[in-house]
């Protein structure tokens, strides 16, 4: 295996040649066989040991052969231990959930603080099988049939063209120690009851069948291939970028022949769950929103928008003194310049008249039921009106701040319209730029 092994790294994982490395190792016959593997190949490894607490002192047992194993290869070790059935109830997961978020957050942790390259994990041919068999039995997509990723961002998993028989045979021929779970050998999950009851039904009724679902996996990571290149082009035309939000056109959506699948490719990267509610969107009235843990979809007129989900307490509003020169807030900065020569006005430049201007002001966001005098027309005008007539996005509202009186006359709205009532005029006698900076100004 090692001559094998070699070839397979030297071929797909060239780039972790002089690479300091973090492998990841549970005790687990699969995790020590790749310690060894990497060892004796004499790539620059460190070794990295979560402790769950799950199995009393089969955990810690664990953790002190994993030391010994770091400390005989005179390997860096970095161990960290966790209350995991306390962090699962916490965020309502289950254990296996759990423990998987906890060990890969601190991975990163270890690796970034180190200055490591890469985390490399055991995976194996047969853990792509159990997954595949996992998604399949749940309902799933082409990506959970294709499984286990060779490498996603940081992590990289050298040993997935290698079965378990592979890993078996190498550590009796070498002779290397490793610890049993003892978990692994009950059924009570579905992982293993997969892998002591179907896989031996499966490998008995097609002796070829690793051979067999391997060249279904190359099959089905073409037709993934394919799927991502159609997507592409459907992307070219549907999806574009406004500030820091991205837009999708629903008029070219509903032109396609499934629309709810390829939202689903162009959106499963952002959290989305519910389907349903996403394609319903497309007739959904404007306003409407669906939510992810991390983002939001909106309908708004003929476009889908999607953005990140509000901060919690955001500032709404803030106060500006008569000696504060400039004011930042959510990356919006205003400048105050009394020493300045007169020139027009323009959405991001207004020259106001100081004498009018009435202490605090304040930098707020607006209100339904907002309305100010818009220079260059004439009268009074609410700003949804204003907002409809700019032909503003709900995102773009959102965005907007108004510069206000003391006593809440609308002196700007901000990056778009100055108030008449704050214009200069030939009677001025003092004047007052203010300057808006941003890097979403429309």
């Amino acid at each position: 295996m090692l001559a094998s092994f070699h070839t397979h790294i030297t071929q797909k994982f060239d780039y972790l040649k002089d690479k300091k490395l973090l492998v990841t190792v549970s005790g687990g016959i699969d995790s020590v066989v790749l310690v060894h593997l990497l060892h004796q190949l004499k790539f620059d490894i460190s070794i990295a040991h979560c402790n769950f607490k799950l199995r009393e002192a089969d955990s810690d047992l664990d953790e002190q052969f994993v030391k010994k194993l770091a400390s005989d290869l005179k390997l860096d070790f970095y161990k960290i231990s966790f209350e995991t059935e306390v962090y699962a109830k916490k965020n309502k997961c289950s254990i296996q959930m759990a423990a998987r978020e906890l060990r890969y957050d601190w991975f990163e942790e270890i690796r970034q603080k180190n200055n490591l390259d890469y985390v490399l994990t055991a995976h194996h041919k047969d853990d792509v099988l159990e997954t595949f068999l996992i998604n399949l039995s749940r309902g799933t997509g082409l990506e959970g049939l294709i499984g286990i990723p060779s490498k996603n961002g940081y992590i990289v998993r050298p040993m997935l063209p290698f079965s378990r028989e592979d890993i078996n045979s190498f550590a009796k021929e070498n002779t290397i120690e490793w610890r049993e779970d003892k978990s692994n050998a009950s059924t009570k999950y579905l992982r293993n009851k997969i892998r002591h009851d179907l896989v031996p039904i499966l490998k008995e009724l097609n002796p070829s069948f690793m051979s067999s679902f391997e060249n279904t996996i190359d099959h089905l990571k073409g037709s993934q291939q394919i799927v991502n290149d159609a997507v592409q082009e459907i992307e070219k035309r549907v999806v574009s970028k406004k500030h820091d939000y991205l837009k999708l056109d629903i008029e070219e959506l509903q032109k396609l022949s499934n629309p709810k699948i390829y939202l689903y490719k162009l959106l499963v990267g952002y959290g989305f769950s519910e389907w349903e509610d996403v394609l319903n969107l497309l007739n959904a009235q404007s306003g409407k929103q669906v939510f992810s843990k991390t983002h939001r979809l909106i309908k708004d007129r003929k476009k889908l928008l999607l953005a990140k989900k509000l901060g919690k307490n955001k500032v709404t509003e803030i106060e500006i003194n008569k000696s504060q020169n400039s004011v930042q807030i959510e990356g919006v900065q205003l400048n105050f310049n009394k020493n300045c020569e007169l020139e027009n006005n323009t959405n991001a430049v207004v020259f106001v008249d100081f004498a009018k201007l009435n202490y605090p002001l304040k930098l707020r966001k607006w209100k339904q039921g907002d309305s100010f005098y818009p220079a260059g027309m004439k009268g009074k005008k609410k700003l949804s009106d204003f907002f409809k007539d700019e032909k503003m996005s709900l995102l773009d509202k959102e965005r907007v701040w108004l510069l206000c009186n003391g006593d809440n006359e609308i002196i700007w709205v901000v990056g778009k319209r100055l108030d008449n009532r704050f214009r200069i005029t030939a009677s001025s006698k003092e004047v007052i730029k203010m300057t808006y900076n941003t890097s979403t100004t429309s």
